[in-house]
């Protein structure tokens, strides 16, 4: 169990004089030729300065220690691959993205297949804050709190059927909105899965916001699931579509190399990537930066006691 730090306070949570400094940077900008050179810069500032409050209460039980990663760097340092492959991307190009009016239809092996409005989901279950540590198949990590409840108590209000073993995550994929679907990248829409248990435990997070503010477009919004053992690319970002199948569903990296991407993808510091090591990661934030020294990466990404009973008798370096 994790619980929260007291020295972070909550003024601490969302710095009042990084969005005002972002606010007069781009008055200064909006004239002039200053301003056209660095448009790209200010639309990803525009973008975290412009967000909604999001009322949630922060869940002591899930609450890393760890030193919060500035939100600055959470909102500019994205993999969003509908918007293009640089970590910038997101940032920059999100702004097409419409969240409103937004559906998610839950359907398949369930009794009550439904497709509920953005603002539904909204109300279904109080809102809570939960720090989770974050790790990327590439090397590094950040710590955010992020905004919403358990996803069981949607999956619970949905009823799934005893033949139900697998929760699918479906994304929006719209070319007019998303520049980076007109790429073959990976086979779109963007599709990701959990067994059953893994969507029910209560670390999953069915979530609409971080620091205490609604989803940032580049993270995913409206509404996206975090889950804090596996890497980043399993937390599906702005979901359209949640399915419940007895066979396990194909997912987007899967299929787009199954030797590097398992279904599974537990953070595993014992199981490398084919091209680099997963045993140490790199921190990102203010203090050390991009150079921030490596740290030991831990089993499950830190969540052990709450996860690994789900993989007992599993060989976790076959079912990766």
């Amino acid at each position: 169990m994790r619980y929260f730090d007291p020295k972070i306070l909550a003024s601490e949570i969302t710095p009042q004089a990084v969005f005002e400094n972002r606010r007069d940077l781009i008055k200064v900008a909006a004239a002039g030729a200053f301003g056209l050179a660095l448009a790209p810069w200010f639309s990803r500032e525009a973008l975290a300065a412009n967000s909604d409050k999001l009322a949630a209460t922060l869940n002591p039980a899930y609450a890393a220690k760890d030193e919060l990663t500035p939100a600055k760097y959470v909102t500019s340092y994205n993999n969003f691959y509908e918007f293009g492959t640089d970590k910038s991307d997101p940032a920059a190009y999100a702004n097409t993205l419409q969240t409103r009016p937004w559906t998610v239809s839950i359907e398949g092996l369930v009794k009550k297949p439904v497709t509920l409005d953005i603002d539904d989901l909204l109300k279904l279950a109080p809102m809570e804050e939960r720090i989770y540590r974050m790790r990327c198949v590439e090397g590094w990590s950040m710590v955010i709190p992020w905004d919403g409840y358990s996803l069981s108590k949607l999956i619970s209000k949905v009823e799934p059927l005893g033949s139900a073993k697998f929760v699918e995550f479906i994304s929006l994929a719209d070319r007019k909105q998303m520049p980076g679907v007109k790429s073959n990248i990976i086979e779109w829409p963007y599709r990701e899965g959990l067994r059953m248990d893994e969507a029910m435990n209560p670390l999953t997070l069915l979530t609409f916001g971080l620091y205490g503010e609604v989803l940032p477009k580049q993270n995913g919004a409206p509404v996206r699931i975090v889950v804090p053992w596996k890497y980043g690319f399993k937390s599906a970002k702005s979901i359209v579509k949640i399915r419940f199948t007895e066979e396990m569903p194909k997912t987007s990296w899967s299929q787009f190399d199954a030797r590097e991407y398992g279904f599974y993808s537990n953070v595993n510091p014992q199981v490398d990537h084919p091209r680099w090591s997963q045993a140490s990661e790199r921190r990102i934030g203010d203090a050390k930066g991009a150079f921030a020294p490596k740290i030991k990466t831990q089993m499950f990404n830190g969540y052990g006691d709450q996860v690994a009973s789900m993989y007992s008798g599993m060989d976790l370096k076959k079912f990766y």
